[in-house]
């Protein structure tokens, strides 16, 4: 299935840039595609919350002249599948969207980009799938066993994830405080990339379409909800070459969620960022690219 851009504000069009459907057994994803006659490992880029496909623009049309780049809607975001129980968000299944919609594209192998949850479900894949993968890259997303011991050990982290408490609420009380003031908390983002530059108001209004979706706020939140606890994630050391940028102000995820790493991902190697937050993806799009090729 196609979708034609233009016919939503979350079907932006951009450059290059193709919007399909993949039907994947009980769900469907929207996905942004650019790049694809060039064939190749594709390049499969995740994105967090409480955003979409569009998060990668910068990727799919920086990467598109070289490089077969597709970003999707995960599951409950976006225009892709909204199912209503919570279960359906447990890691492993948006795992398995994952290794579907790779089986869809035709790619035995792919290179998987995630960041904050799609990081989350990047780490998970590469630890249940790694044949599948011939490189991972991590963006500002923490390996679950380093989560596990910075929640323990760092009240600093303790702090920063407190957050987490409210999305994780009973009887929509989180939806109804995101909600409030027309998303005023989550229009933080907007107003601050604005503010800063690296958002263009085009940018902010695909942004901000997304949380009016319907359904689409309450399936972001679910995987909150679904988690339970981070270490129940059972994760074999990751085995495939791995490239992990730290955004080093990040208020939400410490920098300390790079120390000791290397433990669990042998073929690792770092890029550190001083200068730039949680939303490196869009405040640095250049150097995320370049470590996407």
């Amino acid at each position: 299935m196609t979708g034609t851009a233009g016919e939503s504000p979350l079907l932006a069009a951009l450059p290059g840039v193709s919007h399909r459907f993949a039907e994947l057994g009980d769900v469907t994803l929207h996905y942004a595609e650019s790049g694809a006659a060039r064939g190749g490992v594709p390049r499969v880029l995740l994105h967090g919350f409480p955003e979409l496909w569009y998060a990668w623009h910068h990727q799919l049309t920086a990467l598109g002249g070289t490089h077969h780049v597709v970003a999707p809607d995960l599951r409950g975001y976006g225009l892709s599948s909204k199912p209503r129980e919570v279960a359906a968000y447990a890691v492993d299944r948006i795992v398995d969207d994952v290794r579907a919609l790779a089986d869809h594209l035709g790619a035995e192998r792919i290179v998987l980009a995630g960041h904050d949850w799609g990081g989350v479900i990047a780490w998970a894949f590469a630890s249940r799938y790694p044949e599948r993968l011939e490189r991972l890259v991590i963006v500002n997303a923490p390996h679950p066993a380093i989560f596990a011991r910075e929640l323990r050990h760092n009240p600093r982290q303790m702090l920063a994830s407190s957050y987490v408490l409210l999305f994780r609420a009973p009887f929509g009380l989180a939806e109804r405080v995101l909600r409030a003031g027309d998303h005023a908390l989550l229009d933080g983002l907007a107003r601050r990339g604005l503010a800063r530059g690296y958002f263009t108001p085009a940018d902010a209004a695909v942004l901000r379409a997304s949380w009016r979706e319907p359904g689409a706020l309450t399936g972001g939140l679910n995987y909150y909800r679904a988690l339970g606890v981070l270490p129940a994630l059972r994760m074999r050391p990751i085995a495939v070459p791995t490239t992990v940028i730290w955004g080093e102000r990040d208020r939400y995820l410490l920098p300390g969620h790079l120390d000791g790493l290397e433990r669990h991902v042998p073929r690792l190697s770092m890029v550190r960022v001083p200068d730039a937050s949680h939303w490196i993806v869009h405040e640095q799009p250049a150097l995320v690219s370049r470590e996407l090729c």
